[in-house]
């Protein structure tokens, strides 16, 4: 694959995972093309074992369809460049590559400590998976303090979300990676927020990045796609031998997407950052708005985290409002730009109404009797989202 050696990573997305120019002819196609296969042919005996030699060697080698071509493999070189990371598994889904890291890097009998802001269906990983299979799990504030009370002897694994799901929670990464090593810990960071080009958890301490490459990655809400990203031998070769033995395969063609994708992900991140601070400061103006969940706004009380350790944001926040259920449920229906929708990071913005049972399970929800609603802020114009947000207001009171 051509790739740059500009130290920009918004160059480098433009030239990481293109196509070679062809030895014959001289030319190469500017995208590089899906390439399906679900058998792989060699020239000799020779060139399979040599291919089997590689793979038992950590390196990424194919010798079944599964594994993923040259396509694959381009995605592969993207998401490490991303997340400053050498190897690179891709998993159908986000919480598909979550499983992956789980299961790849916790036994039988072993201890895993989560913050309790962290995405809801790992919940449910650990409840009808994990659990089976012996794995015991504890949830807390994701602080050295919380954490340290709960662990225990036959804690191996910190699992983190940062900025945490539903309410963006900042973590002190940096903290808690060196507890982790501290106690002999793998930390592994969720990390779909930041998606490698605005937070880099690995260059902050952590010893996995799980990313969602459904959301900014693909950025179109056309594709399903997970990643997990590692620095370290050992850990890759675990997730590797685990990513074969669970037979974790991605659609070629959802592997194009995501490389067509992620060419425009830092315009379209920068935008949609940029059309979020201006809906937060409408609704500061607001005397329905009790607050502000977003770390890049100010008022946040993970802005001076989200400063020293991210680059940037994006359209995700949400917000607290002084109404009561029948009228948040007005205001959620008067909406016209903004879809209803769990998923986010795409061009189109998106309400969610956040449900009291899962802030419950956030020790950062302030369970001010307020009614949550999570936005995504897409890339319309600015304007008329607020306007839009002003309008559902109006109708919600």
């Amino acid at each position: 694959m051509a790739a740059s050696r500009s130290r920009h990573l918004d160059t480098q997305l433009q030239h990481t995972g293109t196509a070679q120019f062809d030895p014959l002819t001289g030319a190469a196609p500017v995208a590089l093309p899906a390439i399906r296969t679900s058998t792989v042919r060699f020239r000799d005996l020779d060139a399979l074992a040599a291919a089997h030699a590689a793979r038992a060697r950590g390196e990424r080698r194919v010798t079944y369809g599964r594994m993923g071509m040259d396509t694959h493999a381009a995605l592969e070189d993207v998401f490490c460049q991303l997340e400053g990371g050498q190897r690179a598994f891709l998993a159908s889904s986000g919480l598909g590559a979550i499983t992956l890291a789980m299961m790849a890097l916790l036994n039988a009998g072993d201890h895993v400590l989560i913050a309790d802001c962290a995405y809801g269906p790992v919940r449910t990983l650990d409840s009808t998976v994990l659990s089976r299979f012996g794995v015991q799990a504890s949830y807390c504030r994701g602080t050295v303090e919380a954490f340290e009370a709960q662990r225990r002897p036959e804690t191996r694994m910190l699992y983190v979300e940062s900025p945490g799901s539903l309410l963006f929670e900042m973590l002190d990464l940096p903290a808690l990676a060196e507890y982790a090593r501290q106690h002999d810990m793998v930390m592994v960071v969720d990390n779909t927020w930041g998606s490698g080009y605005i937070y880099q958890p690995l260059a902050l301490g952590a010893d996995v990045s799980v990313v969602a490459g459904t959301k900014y990655v693909g950025g179109h809400s056309d594709l399903m796609l997970g990643a997990v990203v590692v620095n370290d031998a050992d850990l890759a070769r675990r997730l590797g031998d685990n990513h074969y033995a669970l037979g974790m395969s991605v659609s070629a063609d959802d592997a194009w997407l995501a490389l067509r994708g992620v060419r425009t992900l830092p315009i379209r991140m920068r935008e949609s950052a940029r059309n979020a601070m201006a809906v937060c400061e409408f609704l500061a103006t607001r005397p329905e708005v009790q607050r502000i969940y977003h770390p890049a706004w100010p008022a946040d009380p993970g802005h001076a985290l989200w400063k020293r350790d991210c680059t940037g944001s994006n359209g995700m926040l949400a917000v607290a409002l002084k109404l009561d259920g029948a009228a948040v449920r007005r205001f959620v229906n008067a909406l016209k730009l903004f879809a209803i929708g769990y998923s986010w990071g795409g061009f189109e913005s998106l309400v969610q109404l956040v449900e009291p049972a899962s802030l419950k399970l956030h020790g950062y929800w302030a369970d001010d009797g307020c009614a949550v609603v999570r936005l995504h802020v897409g890339l319309e114009s600015a304007d008329d989202l607020i306007e839009d947000l002003a309008q559902a207001l109006q109708a919600a009171s």
